[in-house]
């Protein structure tokens, strides 16, 4: 009913490539991607020392560097220039710090990195007690 193949296939198979590209293993893609997590919660950290400098965003920001240049292999992570300029208002970048927190904390359990697992989860914790916070604030003003 149907006619044998006659001529060699165009399309190839990935058994018995070359290694003409680089490839990475699932481990050095999920550093990868936590360092990516950690540096932008890093940036959005900086951002958020500016308007409300604390000794716990100073200490945050110097943990979450450490733990970015760790997955970098040593490389230090690019820090965010403040400036004194008005911004993002703080609750977003509450939000965002908590968002970038929570996405660092999957990765980093998939990974099963628990130095970053911790940081990740302390942080999540932080943002979410300054966001009560400011809700707080925002309902005994509007009462």
């Amino acid at each position: 009913m149907y006619e044998p193949i006659r001529t060699k296939s165009v399309h190839s198979t990935m058994a018995g490539s070359s290694a003409d590209f680089p490839h990475r293993t699932r481990e050095e893609e999920l550093d990868i991607q936590l360092a990516g997590h950690l540096a932008a919660l890093l940036a959005v950290t900086d951002e958020l020392r500016a308007p409300a400098p604390s000794d716990d965003l100073d200490n945050a920001a110097a943990r979450l560097a450490q733990q970015v240049g760790r997955l970098r292999g040593g490389r230090t992570p690019v820090r965010a220039v403040t400036s004194d300029s008005p911004g993002t208002p703080v609750v977003a970048l509450h939000e965002r710090a908590h968002s970038l927190a929570g996405r660092a904390l999957l990765v980093a359990a998939s990974r099963a990195d628990t130095a970053a697992a911790i940081l990740a989860a302390q942080r999540m914790d932080a943002h979410a007690a300054a966001l009560a916070e400011a809700g707080s604030e925002l309902t005994a003003t509007a009462g």
